[in-house]
């Protein structure tokens, strides 16, 4: 049985949450998200607190029901404090620059990478060796945190590429002659 579905979620202060039989919807200081609702669970919404349970009692539901606890959990954090990814660009001449809907990327190609950023989705650069990956939605900013990293991917003998901050490269030693 599913601990996690046993688990309340509060409610956050500016965070409204709408239940119908085919779509949850949470909105909040950041934005707004829909998720479609599972028939095998029942949310319960009682005085600022969300109850989940398996639908008819059916104890082989609890694990949806804690997936679905999960799932409401992230839209919830999403719309009040928002969920942000941070990569690193490590190599000579490695640089990003976000400019407006695109992010341009020099990663040692032969040609300029040009990513367009997602809609729901702000691309910050703090300096030319950093980028910030800003969204309500969970998945998507991870999606997209991916999608930058996908097109260099760090290599095990000297690092260089792109990484996820605090990420530990385990890295080769070079063919001895």
């Amino acid at each position: 049985m599913s601990r996690v579905a046993k688990n309340p979620i509060a409610l956050p202060k500016g965070v409204d949450v709408s239940i119908n039989n085919e779509s949850i919807s949470v909105k909040g200081p950041k934005g707004n998200i829909a998720f479609p609702a599972n028939p095998n669970v029942e949310i319960a919404q009682e005085e600022g607190v969300l109850t989940f349970k398996p639908a008819n009692g059916d104890t082989r539901h609890y694990a949806m029901a804690g997936t679905m606890r999960a799932v409401v959990n992230n839209m919830v954090v999403g719309v009040s404090e928002g969920f942000q990814r941070k990569l690193e660009l490590v190599g000579v001449g490695y640089r990003a620059q976000a400019q407006g809907n695109k992010l341009n990327l020099t990663l040692g190609l032969s040609h300029p990478v040009e990513y367009p950023v997602p809609e729901g989705i702000s691309i910050e650069t703090p300096s030319q060796t950093e980028i910030l990956v800003k969204g309500v939605d969970k998945q998507k900013v991870g999606q997209v945190a991916s999608e930058i990293r996908r097109y260099r991917p760090p290599e095990p003998y000297k690092g260089k590429g792109i990484r996820y901050a605090n990420e530990q490269i385990i890295r080769k030693e070079a063919k001895k002659k």
